[in-house]
């Protein structure tokens, strides 16, 4: 069978507009009826028709709420609707919402999608998509789901389009073979919903996403003291889903935003030190197939510009820096930054050229306190791969050991890998350490990328957002490829697996690239680096990182 892929754009009548349905609780699946919007909010029975401009509700199904609780899959194919509740696939024509059972597995059914007479229903707990003839109601075939979570399907032409809320990513598979062409990753977390819609005047089709989640909020009550108090809400929206896929690069990149992210350190040592010549080096974010560097400028003093291994860095100067002496400087800049999810199997790298011999010396030796020389490093770098060969499934293998032996845990400072492994509990950088230890010492070369996340409130723009903590993750390098993400401890959702595939191969959004494989922040005095024995920035300085979301960028 041809695959074709369809241009998917902005619909004309909907817009970027996020759909924020008046009353929904949690939206478990929608479709489209004709140009009609239609969503199931499952705790409540609620089959709503609704109005995309306004955000207006009407409730289809008044008087049979209680026959679509808890429905989690929805369909519709001519004048059908398919849902899915509980166990079971139940079925009736429009308008007259007395639901007919049409098939029963043996796990819960998740989500559905109908074209012509093919039923598609996904089960996680069965790990399928289970594929039924409409007419005879029996199994046609199965393939393999694509992600660890409970998934939502829609159907167009020869795609099946599966969402998963765990993995953060939606599907594009052929429907006839369940191959996976290529993943992109949504813009915001637990997708719970797909559809397409397709504009009857010009065949353009955008494909929409429902998502659902709590949020927390500060919450006005009288009656305590003091009279605030955290509580959670329900979160749910429907909104463009954006992608452009490049088969030659292996990657597809998915919704994006423009973003100013400021970073600035104020001089308040903890002691007073006077330091002669002394040079302040910082990061400048990363120009890469994701993000875009669109302007930088010096905020406080002025700065100089020199590359470090490929990277941008802004070098501030000082003649000397005396006691009492206060400065606030640092730079701005203004990001295009995209979600990227690279698809590569291991076949992919069956026959992949050596690593080069610079590479080799520089990624694959122990130049961070890695403890790549003791013998628990030594030891896990071993079980974590067993006797795998192929340099992809190694990579997967140690990522997932790593995950099994560490739970997630903040301190204030980072141990080395071998303590870690002891401990069984570290932190973002810490995990790092870990996987940059285990990948070298098994020929992967790595080195790492950081170190700010955007606060991922996306519809929270033109406000200053401010990140909870910095954060670090990694790049493992193919021959042949090129070099590829990989976050390191945000897919750990315990548990011991399977653990999701969203941030393998993969960055939303909101991750900001800086510095590249080098040091973020670094200081010199009469040209000589300070070692953190010497003296810290940490404790010369207290850094300000500030995000401001400008807008979500036009589709592709």
């Amino acid at each position: 069978m041809n695959f074709a892929l369809p241009s998917l754009t902005s619909s004309q009548m909907f817009g970027q507009k996020t759909i924020r349905p008046i009353g929904a609780a949690v939206l478990s699946g929608i479709a489209f009826f004709q140009d009609t919007l239609i969503a199931i909010d499952s705790p409540k029975g609620y089959l709503l028709q609704i109005d995309p401009a306004t955000d207006n509700t009407k409730i289809l199904n008044p008087h049979q709420s209680r026959e679509f609780t808890d429905v989690t899959g929805l369909a519709i194919w001519e004048d059908t609707l398919w849902v899915t509740r509980g166990n079971s696939v139940y079925l009736c024509k429009w308008n007259s919402w007395g639901l007919e059972h049409f098939v029963t597995l043996p796990y819960p059914a998740n989500g559905i999608a109908v074209w012509e007479s093919t039923v598609y229903v996904s089960c996680q707990k069965l790990g399928d998509i289970v594929i039924f003839n409409r007419d005879t109601r029996k199994e046609i075939t199965r393939f393999y789901a694509p992600g660890v979570g409970v998934e939502n399907l829609t159907v167009t032409d020869e795609i099946l389009w599966a969402c998963d809320a765990t993995e953060q990513s939606v599907y594009c598979m052929d429907r006839a073979t369940g191959e996976v062409k290529f993943s992109v990753l949504t813009p915001f977390e637990s997708p719970t919903g797909i559809a397409v819609q397709t504009d009857k005047n010009t065949g353009q089709q955008t494909l929409y996403v429902a998502y659902a989640s709590e949020e927390p909020y500060v919450r006005d009550n009288p009656n305590a003291d003091p009279n605030h108090e955290l509580a959670y809400r329900d979160r749910t929206f429907i909104h463009p889903l954006y992608y452009r896929y490049f088969p030659e690069k292996r990657y597809a990149l998915s919704n994006g935003y423009l973003i100013e992210m400021s970073y600035v350190e104020e001089i308040a040592p903890i002691e007073e030190v006077y330091l002669q010549d002394l040079e302040w080096r910082i990061a400048l974010p990363s120009d890469t197939d994701r993000q875009k560097v669109k302007h930088v400028e010096p905020v406080g003093l002025p700065f100089t510009e020199e590359i470090m291994d490929g990277q941008r860095m802004a070098v501030f100067k000082f003649d000397a820096l005396t006691p009492g002496e206060r400065h606030m400087f640092g730079w701005k800049a203004v990001l295009e930054v995209q979600g990227i999810k690279y698809r590569l199997t291991p076949t992919d790298v069956e026959d992949i050229p050596e690593l080069s011999p610079e590479y080799q010396t520089r990624y694959l030796v122990d130049n961070d306190e890695l403890a790549m020389d003791t013998t628990i490093v030594r030891r896990a770098a071993q079980e974590a791969i067993g006797t795998e060969t192929n340099l992809l499934r190694k990579m997967y293998s140690i990522r997932n050991y790593v995950y099994d032996q560490l739970s997630y845990g903040i301190k204030p400072y980072i141990d080395t890998p071998d303590r870690v492994l002891e401990r069984g509990v570290g932190s973002c950088g810490e995990y790092v350490g870990v996987l940059l230890a285990l990948c070298r010492l098994n020929g992967i070369a790595c080195r790492t990328v950081g170190r700010y996340k955007c606060p991922t409130y996306a519809e929270h723009q033109h406000v200053p957002l401010q990140p909870d903590y910095n954060h670090v993750w990694l790049e493992f390098y193919i021959p042949g490829f090129g070099w590829l993400p990989m976050e390191s401890n945000p897919d750990d959702i315990g548990n011991n697996g399977p653990y999701p595939t969203r941030f393998f191969m993969g960055l939303c959004w909101y991750h900001i690239e800086i510095g590249k494989g080098i040091p973020f922040e670094t200081i010199t005095s009469k040209g000589v680096r300070l070692t953190k024995e010497e003296i810290s920035i940490g404790e010369l300085a207290i850094n300000h990182i500030r995000f401001t979301i400008l807008g979500e960028l036009p589709p592709f």
